[in-house]
C-alpha cells in the first residue's frame, strides 16, 4: 500500500493512515475526475516486451521524463515486496537509467555498469530489477550464464508504463507496445515541462556513503585527538578552549625567508622529487636494448616472423651492445645475402649472417656508408622492377606478334642473342678481357671469398640479383674487384637473356 495525502480544504491537508492508500484525485481532460492511480508494480511474468502493458519510448530523452516521473510520483516502494535491496527509487537508480539511455541498443553488461557507477554487482542488479518492476525496462533477450561459455548480456527495451500516460492524460494511438503519443492534457503541460527540464539535466555519479559505524569511530577519534591537542597546547583561542593564549599551536613550523618567497624559489619541505624521465620513458639498459632490437627485427624481416624475441635478442646481443640499429642490421644482411623468402630456422640463419659483423663495421661511419649503399641498392632494384614492368607491358601490349614458324623463331632468337652480345661488349671481347686479367678476381679475404661463393651458387640457380645490385650501386669495376670479371660477365649475360621474351629460364 502507498501513503498519500487527501485534500480536505483549500489550505489544509491530512495524512492518511499507514495501511490505507488515498491518492489525490486528478482532473481529466473533459473537466471530470478519474480514478486514483494504483500502486506501480510489474510482476516478473510481465517484464518482457511481448507481455508488457507499457509502450516503447521514442528516444532516451522521452524515457528519462518517465524515469523522473516515477522517481517523484511515490507510487513505487520496493520494500513492500521484499526485505532487501534499496529502500526507494532514488538518485542512484536515476543515474543508472541515464547511463542506459545513452546505449543503442540497450544491452549493458553488469561489469560495464559497475565501472560507470562504482557500485557492486549486487547493487547494480537490484537497481535494474527496480527499473523492470516499475515498467521502465522490459526484456527483449535475457542474458545467459552457462558453464564453459562467456556470459551474454541482457538486451532491454526502454518502456513508458501505462500509469505515466494515465497520470498526465497522454493520448496514444496504435496497439500494444508500439503505441505512439498523439496529445496531452492541458493541465499536464506544466508537469511535462518540468520533467523535460529534469531529463535534460545530467545526473551526477552518486558518491559512496560511509557507514554509521565508521562515522562514529571517526567522531570518537576526532574528539580524542582534540582533547590531546588541547592539553598539550594548554589552551586554544576558541570558545571551547576556555580562554585565549598567545602561544601558537603550529609547533615547530618554519617559514622560508623572504628572499626565496620574492624570487618564487621556495619549495615545500614535504615535496617529493619526480622520477619521470624526459620524454616520458625510462632509459633502456643493455638487456632492454637487445630486446628492442630483436622486436624490431621480427617485425621488419619476414623470415623472422614468429621467432622468439628473447632468442633473437640473444643472437643479436653483440651488435646490440655495439649500438647497431635495425637499419644497420638490415644493410649488413643485404650485403651478406639475407634477402631470402623462406627459412627453416630464422634464428640460426641470423646467427650465421651476423658472425663477426661488429668487428667489420666497427665504427658509426662504416655503418652509415653500408646503410647508404643498401638504400642505393634498394632504389636501383626498385627502378629495375619498374623497367621490367614497362618492358613486359610493351611486349604484351605492342603491335608486334611472335612468328608462328619454328625456323623463323630460331632465326629471331639468334638475332636477339647477337644484339645482346654486341650490347654487352661481345663474346670474344669478354673472353679476352677475362683471360688477360686473371689477377682481377678481387682481394683475398675470407669475407669476400664467402660472398663470391654465395654469388656463384645463386648464379647456378639463375639468380643474378646480388651481382646486379652490386653493379648498379657501386659500378661494374668495383663489382668485378669483389666477385671477379668472369662472374660479373656471366651474370650480365644471364640477366640480358632473362629480359628477352624469346628466352625462358627454369630450374631443375
Amino acid at each position: 500500500m502507498l501513503l498519500a495525502r487527501a485534500r480536505v480544504g483549500p489550505m489544509s491537508t491530512v495524512a492518511a493512515p499507514a495501511d490505507v492508500m488515498i491518492p489525490a484525485p486528478r482532473a481529466s481532460v473533459d473537466g471530470g475526475t478519474v480514478d486514483v492511480l494504483p500502486e506501480l508494480w510489474v510482476p516478473e511474468a510481465r517484464q518482457w516486451l511481448l507481455t508488457s502493458a507499457g509502450r516503447i519510448a521514442p528516444d532516451g530523452y522521452s524515457w528519462m521524463q518517465g524515469v523522473h516521473w516515477v522517481a517523484g510520483s511515490g507510487l513505487y516502494e520496493p520494500r513492500r515486496h521484499r526485505s532487501h535491496g534499496p529502500r526507494a527509487f532514488g538518485s542512484t537508480t536515476v543515474f543508472i537509467a541515464q547511463v542506459l539511455s545513452e546505449l543503442s541498443p540497450c544491452r549493458p553488461g553488469i561489469e560495464y555498469l559497475m565501472r560507470r557507477t562504482g557500485l557492486c554487482e549486487r547493487a547494480v542488479q537490484n537497481h535494474l530489477q527496480m527499473l523492470r518492476e516499475t515498467g521502465l525496462l522490459a526484456y527483449i533477450v535475457k542474458g545467459t550464464r552457462k558453464r564453459g561459455e562467456s556470459p551474454q548480456a541482457s538486451e532491454f527495451a526502454l518502456m513508458l508504463p501505462p500509469e505515466f500516460d494515465a497520470a498526465l492524460g497522454i493520448r496514444t494511438t496504435g496497439e500494444g507496445s508500439g503505441r505512439r503519443m498523439t496529445g496531452i492534457a492541458e493541465s499536464s503541460r506544466k508537469v511535462m515541462a518540468k520533467l523535460a527540464t529534469k531529463a535534460a539535466r545530467k545526473v551526477r555519479r552518486p558518491r559512496p556513503k560511509t557507514s554509521s559505524r565508521t562515522a562514529s569511530k571517526g567522531a570518537r577519534k576526532g574528539v580524542s585527538e582534540a582533547s590531546v591537542t588541547a592539553v598539550s597546547a594548554v589552551s586554544r583561542c576558541t570558545p571551547m578552549g576556555g580562554g585565549s593564549s598567545s602561544v601558537s599551536t603550529a609547533g615547530g613550523t618554519s617559514l622560508p625567508p623572504e628572499s626565496k618567497l620574492a624570487s618564487g624559489k621556495a619549495k615545500s619541505p614535504t615535496a617529493k622529487k619526480s622520477k619521470a624521465v624526459a620524454g616520458g620513458r625510462r632509459k633502456l639498459n643493455r638487456v632492454g636494448r637487445r630486446h628492442q632490437l630483436a622486436r624490431e627485427l621480427t617485425q621488419e624481416l619476414d623470415w623472422l616472423r614468429g621467432c622468439s624475441v628473447p632468442r633473437i635478442a640473444w643472437v643479436a646481443r653483440h651488435v646490440a651492445d655495439a649500438g647497431w640499429t635495425v637499419t644497420d642490421v638490415r644493410a649488413w644482411l643485404h650485403f651478406r645475402g639475407g634477402d631470402v623468402a623462406r627459412v627453416r630456422r630464422g634464428s640460426g640463419l641470423l646467427a650465421a649472417l651476423l658472425a663477426s659483423a661488429e668487428g667489420i663495421l666497427d665504427t658509426p661511419a662504416k655503418r652509415a656508408e653500408a646503410v647508404a649503399q643498401w638504400r642505393a641498392a634498394q632504389e636501383a632494384a626498385r627502378r629495375h622492377r619498374i623497367q621490367q614492368v614497362r618492358d613486359q607491358r610493351e611486349r604484351f601490349e605492342g603491335d608486334w606478334e611472335a612468328p608462328r614458324s619454328s625456323a623463323v623463331t630460331r632465326q629471331v632468337s639468334q638475332a636477339f642473342a647477337q644484339i645482346h652480345e654486341v650490347a654487352n661488349g661481345g663474346r670474344d671481347h669478354d673472353q679476352v678481357s677475362a683471360a688477360d686479367a686473371p689477377c682481377e678476381q678481387g682481394p683475398v679475404d675470407p669475407q669476400f671469398d664467402q660472398m663470391r661463393a654465395q654469388a656463384e651458387g645463386e648464379l647456378m640457380r639463375g639468380v643474378t640479383d646480388l651481382i646486379e645490385l652490386a653493379v648498379d650501386s657501386m659500378g661494374r669495376e668495383a663489382a668485378e674487384r669483389i666477385y671477379g670479371a668472369d662472374l660479373v660477365r656471366r651474370a650480365r649475360q644471364l640477366a640480358s637473356a632473362a629480359r628477352s621474351s624469346l628466352v625462358t629460364l627454369t630450374h631443375r
